[in-house]
């Protein structure tokens, strides 16, 4: 009786085993990549899935968008400015099958990638570019992430740069042209300023030459600011062409 009870238990831990190692279930996100004797044999899920144990094997895939953090690299602009740059990388699996037979990791595969092409891509632009052209820059480094992850059977879905670090000196030396670049910018425009005033004076006085009434106009418009304004002294300003008419005149002998 005892082995009768011994032999069920052992038949029924078999079946036990047989079905733990036979029945899988994959969720909504994941997929299995399905190998008979070694070989593959096609990719199933998501759901209940039946499989011969030790005759096939199942690898699982998941296909959700995944997040990866670019280490920190060192790279050189194209003006010699040492920085060191990080980045976030977005990037989902669309082909289970190549992505398991094509590479070997995956995961360490895309990072390193990453990681060379944005020391490549920065290294061919200015400093000012990675400071203020970071779209056009992440649109530059996705296309070509994405040409290269494509025969992995990976999509790359995005990559953000997130932080440029430059070392103090560079920062003071950079303070300084801004400084620089912002005085000769001042200077530019009063030089423009004064030139355009220049302009005008000539303008209003050959107005004012061409009528001798406007500026007497002019005086007097001129003597009413002053009037105007509370103050003790008065300064009145008299025509040179006025004391002409004062002054003896001298025939030509």
């Amino acid at each position: 009786m005892m082995l009768e009870y011994l032999t069920y238990a052992a038949l029924a831990l078999l079946v036990v085993m047989f079905l733990s190692q036979a029945i899988r279930i994959l969720r909504e996100y994941e997929r299995g990549v399905v190998f008979t004797l070694g070989r593959f044999t096609g990719v199933k899920g998501p759901g209940l899935i039946l499989l011969i144990p030790v005759v096939q094997q199942l690898v699982k895939v998941d296909l959700r968008v995944m997040v990866q953090v670019v280490p920190p690299q060192d790279v050189i602009s194209r003006d010699n400015v040492s920085v060191k740059v990080n980045a976030v990388l977005y990037f989902r699996i669309v082909d289970p099958e190549r992505a398991i037979i094509k590479v070997g990791d995956y995961m360490a595969a895309t990072s390193q990638l990453a990681q060379t092409t944005l020391r490549s891509v920065l290294g061919k632009h200015e400093l000012d570019e990675m400071l203020a052209e970071r779209d056009r820059l992440n649109a530059d480094i996705q296309e070509i992430l994405d040409k290269q992850t494509d025969v992995w059977g990976i999509k790359v879905t995005g990559i953000e740069i997130k932080d440029i670090d430059i070392n103090e000196t560079m920062v003071r030396a950079i303070a300084k042209q801004a400084e620089a670049e912002r005085l000769r910018r001042a200077k530019v425009i009063n030089a423009m300023g004064e030139q355009q005033a220049a302009e005008k004076l000539v303008e209003a006085g050959r107005i004012l030459a061409q009528e001798p009434q406007a500026m007497q106009l002019r005086y007097f418009a001129a003597l009413h600011d002053i009037a105007g304004e509370r103050s003790s002294t008065v300064v009145f300003p008299l025509p040179t062409g006025l004391l002409d008419h004062f002054m003896p005149r001298r025939d030509n002998p």
